[in-house]
């Protein structure tokens, strides 16, 4: 758990010295670089970014490490969900072995923290939920996972799954889940009700997988707005995909930015396939907070996905039209610090006093390591070198 780093560049910065003790960045420059008795790594000049943060994955549902499978899932939501429930048991899913698999490449990319959601329902019980804990296990102190039970296939709709989410909150799971209250659930109001009620009374977070488009989508953000502030949950709630936010009229979508920063709810996004994307820019000059996930890797949703998550934000900034540095280094802040206050993490960066949980990679900016993200050289977390090239 100690360090030191001689000749790296924190977020793009001049060369210098770090030094981590206790698993801490303790210190910079001169006297980082007087600390005796301390194992060295010698940077030659690499970036130093802190641990990438997947805010939105499926763990559960991966088909990593097995051999490839053709995809049969159909071309809208209903399909893709029935499709998987159908053939999971032919791939012994959930399994943490896959799981524990794409965890090990997720880490050698530099990923440090990890939220996934994990399916519940009464076919499953909890089966999924024990599976990514020992996933988690077996990469105990390379890497930080949290999950969401989630509704896959629906919530209401589906008798004996809400006592499954209130189950899994009470033996531990940090968030609660939902998906399209209106478009899939059919039942916004209570859906929404449902999901809060047990937040509220577990004091555990909400992140809500919301497809629904347009009006209806954006009528939903309104709802989720309007119940995070009535029970005291600032901070605490994060909107999946949230399609809604887009193909809005400019002023219901800037009140509703308003809205997500005042109550500090986080939109997270994969930028998948030509689905829309939050509007980066405009919600981070509100205030308002965007994170970023792989979403499904190698799964029986898609054939997509490599576990990196520079590879996930350069498609990010793609998709939004960044070409600029400034702009790029948008859709690096929600893979980065947008991930880790939708985590609530603390003492999360590269100041002194954060946790040493940050990564090397052989290029000289920011940018260039979204656009070009080549192998990581060096991944730390908790100040142990955990992976390197």
């Amino acid at each position: 758990m100690n360090l030191l780093l001689r000749n790296v560049r924190p977020g793009g910065g001049d060369p210098t010295d770090v030094l981590v003790r206790d698993g801490r960045i303790a210190g910079f420059g001169p006297s980082a670089a007087e600390a005796p008795h301390v194992p060295v790594e010698d940077g030659e000049g690499a970036l130093l970014l802190p641990g990438l943060v997947d805010a939105h994955c499926h763990l559960d549902k991966t088909l990593w490490g097995l051999p490839w499978v053709p995809n049969t899932s159909g071309s809208v939501l209903a399909d893709r969900i029935s499709n998987e429930q159908r053939r999971r048991k032919e791939f012994g899913l959930p399994s943490p072995e896959p799981a524990a698999a794409l965890l090990g490449a997720m880490i050698a990319n530099g990923t440090s923290f990890v939220r996934t959601h994990t399916d519940v329902d009464p076919e499953l019980g909890l089966s999924g939920i024990e599976a990514m804990r020992e996933a988690a296990a077996r990469h105990r102190g390379r890497v930080t996972v949290e999950q969401v039970a989630f509704p896959q296939g629906g919530l209401l709709t589906r008798p004996g799954t809400l006592e499954l989410l209130e189950r899994a909150v009470a033996s531990g799971v940090e968030n609660v889940g939902g998906i399209d209250p209106a478009g899939y659930d059919r039942d916004p109001r209570g859906h929404l009700d449902a999901i809060f009620d047990i937040a509220a009374r577990h004091g555990c977070g909400v992140d809500l997988h919301l497809h629904d488009e347009g009006p209806l989508g954006a009528w939903e953000i309104e709802l989720i707005i309007e119940r995070t502030k009535a029970l005291g949950l600032a901070g605490k709630v994060a909107i999946g995909h949230a399609f809604g936010i887009c193909g809005i009229p400019d002023a219901q979508q800037d009140r509703l930015i308003e809205g997500l920063a005042e109550q500090q709810i986080t939109l997270t996004t994969a930028a998948v396939y030509d689905r829309p994307v939050p509007p980066l820019a405009k919600m981070r000059a509100a205030g308002a907070n965007a994170a970023c996930g792989n979403d499904g890797i190698r799964d029986l949703w898609g054939p997509y996905g490599d576990g990196d998550m520079l590879t996930r934000t350069m498609h990010l900034a793609y998709r939004s039209s960044f070409r600029a540095d400034q702009e790029i280094e948008l859709a690096l802040h929600a893979a980065t610090y947008g991930g880790a206050k939708a985590l609530r993490l603390k003492d999360y960066g590269l100041r002194i006093g954060d946790h040493a949980d940050f990564f090397l990679i052989d290029t000289v900016y920011p940018a260039e390591a979204v656009v070009s993200h080549p192998p990581r050289r060096l991944v730390v977390k908790g100040g142990a070198v955990v992976s390197r090239r």
